[in-house]
This record gives C-alpha cells, structure tokens and sequence, in this order.
C-alpha cells in the first residue's frame, strides 16, 4: 500500500508551531536564569529543558542576550496590564503579590538581576515612572503626606517578594509554606490591611 504523500504544514500551523516553540524557550529560560543568572545560563540547557534544538533559540531570539531580554519584555507587558488607569493602589499591590506568586522564578530572575548589578553604576532616577506613580497616589490622599513615597516603594516591593526571598523565615513566622494558597490568600489579606494604612 503507497504511503499518502507528506502534506507540508500550511501558514497557520507553523505560526502555531512557531509561537509554541518560543512559548517554551521562554518558559525554560525563566527557570535557567532565574537558577543561574545571564552569565550563567547555558543556551543548551535551556533548549534541552524547552525539548527544542538550541540553534532556535538564535533563530528565534537572537541568542542567549536577546532571550533574556525578550523575558524583561514580556514581563513588562504584562506590568503595563497590572497597572491599569485608576486603580487604587490596594489593589495594585496585591495584583503583583498574586503574578509573582504565580511566577517565583520571575522573581527569583530580578532579585538575581538586582544583586549582580554593580551599585555604584546604577543611576537615581527620582523621576522614575513607579517613584511618580506613587507621589500621584500621596497627592491624592493614598499615602500619608509624612512618608517618603520611594520608601513606601521599596517596602512595598519587599513585601510582594518575601515569600521568595525569606521562605525559611514564612514557614518559621507563619507556619505556612510560602508556595501555598493559603499563604497568598494570608499575605495578600495583610497587604491590603497595610497600604489601607498608608493613608
């Protein structure tokens, strides 16, 4: 019996196959450089871990640099969403608990990201977007008119990751594994209860 002649994929399946492919470089490389950093990271354990040739992740990316930042890119995307016109910033808080929750290893990637960076060439920005973002909200009643707006940033920002940088600490404090539901649930809770304070 004649085998069927191999039908080449049309152009919505190799779009398909192409969005997938970079789906799960991306996937793999949170994880790879969120273990071990950009200088670390090996393109070939990405593709391995990602099931795909590595020579793609140059096709698709560039190589290792451009992965990376595709990861800062997408992330940003998806901030752009959290922060929504008029949202108040209880919430705003506790949408990012909740994507870093749901994402460790893009937190782990930032905390490392931050670490590795070289204090003495990274400059203030006291027009950083955030920073504004927060004097807006003080201006508007949020936060109280006493506090330092990029203070309540950074204390904000240390509570949102907590869970991922003291998971010793949230089991031995709260008796709760910082990876569970209940622990969101709990967290998110006093988070609200906190910046309600603020004002």
């Amino acid at each position: 019996m004649a085998k069927a002649p191999r039908r080449s994929p049309g152009p919505d399946e190799r779009q398909r196959d192409a969005e997938r492919t970079r789906h799960a470089l991306l996937a793999a490389a949170r994880v790879e450089f969120a273990a071990k950093g950009l200088a670390g990271a090996r393109v070939s354990e990405i593709a391995a871990r990602a099931g795909v040739n590595k020579q793609l992740i140059s096709y698709y990316f560039g190589g290792k640099d451009g992965l990376y930042q595709a990861l800062i890119d997408q992330w940003h995307a998806q901030e752009e969403q959290l922060s929504e016109p008029g949202i108040s910033l209880e919430e705003l808080v506790w949408r990012y608990m909740e994507v870093g929750h749901r994402q460790p290893d893009l937190q782990r990637l930032f905390i490392r990201e931050s670490l590795e960076q070289d204090v003495d060439e990274v400059a203030h920005e006291p027009d950083a977007q955030d920073l504004q973002d927060l004097r807006a909200r003080q201006a508007a009643g949020e936060i109280g008119e006493e506090l330092d707006p990029a203070f309540v940033l950074m204390v904000l920002q240390a509570a949102v990751i907590s869970g991922t940088v003291f998971p010793g600490d949230v089991k031995r404090l709260m008796g709760l594994d910082p990876a569970s539901p209940e622990y969101l649930e709990h967290m998110g809770r006093q988070l609200r209860l906190l910046v309600r304070r603020l004002a």
